[in-house]
């Protein structure tokens, strides 16, 4: 048996909780067994296989969520909840329970919640594992949720779920009255899946109503030029690192952008978009030199957040955020519409979020089962982003165009009218998207979890208060 001491003498070194594990080989000659970022144990039939496995063992761990927040306990029912005012606070859940918070809403702004659930990279789940996020009122009504689904088997990522309280136009809805409001996240875990506490990073956000007089621009809730077949840009890619999580998220602009990603890894970028802009983008994996004899499949996936950390799902008929990864090179896109303070009136669950301008989040996930496919440790990822559209001083009609900003970065037209785009129904309705190796179930909007890898940059969201 070959030791992976003796193939990697400075694995010791490794921190505690980033070293990988190894067990006694069960098949042929010089096999040794090491513990992958999934959770199994996969034969190396040579010292070159060892050493990847040791590099993609080690390092997710080494470079794990960064969490930031204000330590909180929420309660099992509705009863002694804590208060929490806007801001960013940090707590743990169990398989199968759930946590209350209390908050106050005037009868006017909009509260914006959300929750990220970090589980260990690789930790067994199920399919229909889910993070929930609810804001519920009165003794037994509910103003929005929203659903969070894992929607694979191969290993967890961080999942985030959000929801907001909207007050109708005419004021005459059940949630539209100031009072005490309880925002709820409640994991479900079926048999057999980890059954660990799981850290969750929550956020709560108020955004308070537009100034008396001022008449809100008309919403905008089709793709328009940000549809699948925008032109994105093409230029020669330049390096970046992505963060671990929200808080550390690697700041992009229009252009081409180099990484490099690890199975079961998620990567995290942020992108400042004004009002009436829209973030288009796509995902390229690698075609990586693959293993002898590999065949599994991994999947690469994308998922797009609001400043607020709503998931804006994945533009049902228009992007499709996952992706099957062999080995060869495969390209996911995504995109939002043009932020406009009117889509929170719209009845569509990936145009709804899409209502205050800032930073928007992009993150990027490999599955684990890429460890068994690609012969180098990490696989190159790019991602060609562009900001479309002319950026708007405010979110009042007739607003001028910011002094001094590009319309899109030379990556397209900045016209976000009714061609190429598509259209949503004037029906309210319950979506389904594809999120970061998972699958948002939106009858409000997602949710998120957090950890910084750098020091952090402050955010840009506008209209409302609390900590980003």
């Amino acid at each position: 048996m070959v030791l992976a001491a003796a193939v990697l003498p400075a694995a010791a070194a490794l921190p505690a909780v980033a070293a990988p594990r190894t067990a006694p080989a069960t098949g042929g000659s010089g096999l040794v067994a090491v513990l992958d970022s999934s959770g199994r144990y996969d034969d190396a039939p040579d010292a070159a296989s060892l050493t990847r496995q040791v590099q993609r063992a080690g390092q997710p761990a080494a470079d794990g969520y960064r969490f930031r927040g204000t330590p909180v306990r929420g309660t099992e029912g509705r009863q002694g909840a804590p208060g929490v005012v806007p801001g960013q606070y940090l707590d743990s859940i169990g398989p199968n329970e759930k946590r209350f918070y209390a908050v106050d809403l005037d009868a006017e702004s909009v509260g914006d919640f959300s929750a990220t659930m970090v589980p260990p990279s690789g930790a067994t789940i199920d399919y229909r594992d889910t993070l929930r996020t609810q804001i519920a009122y009165g003794t037994d009504s509910s103003c929005a949720s929203s659903t969070a689904l894992f929607g694979q088997r191969a290993g967890a990522t961080p999942l985030t779920s959000g929801v907001s309280r909207i007050p109708t136009r005419n004021g005459t809805g059940t949630c539209d009255k100031a009072g005490r409001y309880w925002l709820v996240v409640e994991r479900h875990a079926g048999t057999g899946s980890d059954a660990a506490r799981w850290p969750v990073e929550l956020t709560f956000h108020v955004e308070h109503p537009l100034a008396k007089g001022v008449t809100p621009a008309q919403p905008s809730p089709q793709y328009g030029a940000g549809g699948k077949d925008a032109t994105l840009p093409s230029t020669p890619p330049k390096a970046v690192t992505g963060g671990t999580g929200f808080n550390d998220a690697s700041p992009l602009g229009p252009g081409v952008w180099r990484d490099q990603i690890l199975p079961a890894q998620t990567l995290w970028y942020k992108v400042p978009v004004g009002w009436g802009q829209q973030l288009r983008y796509d995902v390229e994996f690698a075609d990586e030199p693959r293993s002898h004899g590999a065949s599994p499949v991994a999947f690469g996936s994308t998922q797009v957040y609001t400043p607020y950390r709503a998931p804006v799902g994945s533009g049902t008929g228009v992007f499709n955020p996952q992706v099957p990864y062999t080995g060869r090179s495969a390209k996911l896109s995504m995109g939002t519409v043009p932020v406009s303070w009117t889509n929170r009136y719209e009845t569509h669950p990936n145009v709804i979020p899409v209502h205050v301008n800032g930073d928007f989040y992009i993150a990027v996930s490999l599955g684990a089962r890429a460890a068994q496919i690609a012969q180098k440790p990490q696989i190159g990822v790019v991602l060609r982003v562009a900001v479309l559209g002319r950026a708007k001083d405010g979110p009042e009609a007739g607003a001028a165009v910011t002094t001094g900003q590009a319309s899109d970065g030379g990556s397209g037209p900045g016209a976000t009218g009714a061609a190429g785009g598509g259209h949503w129904s004037g029906l309210r309705v319950t979506g389904v998207s594809v999120g970061v190796l998972g699958v948002l179930l939106l009858a409000g909007l997602g949710m998120a979890y957090v950890l910084p890898r750098r020091r952090p940059r402050p955010g840009r969201a506008g209209g409302g208060s609390g900590a980003g």
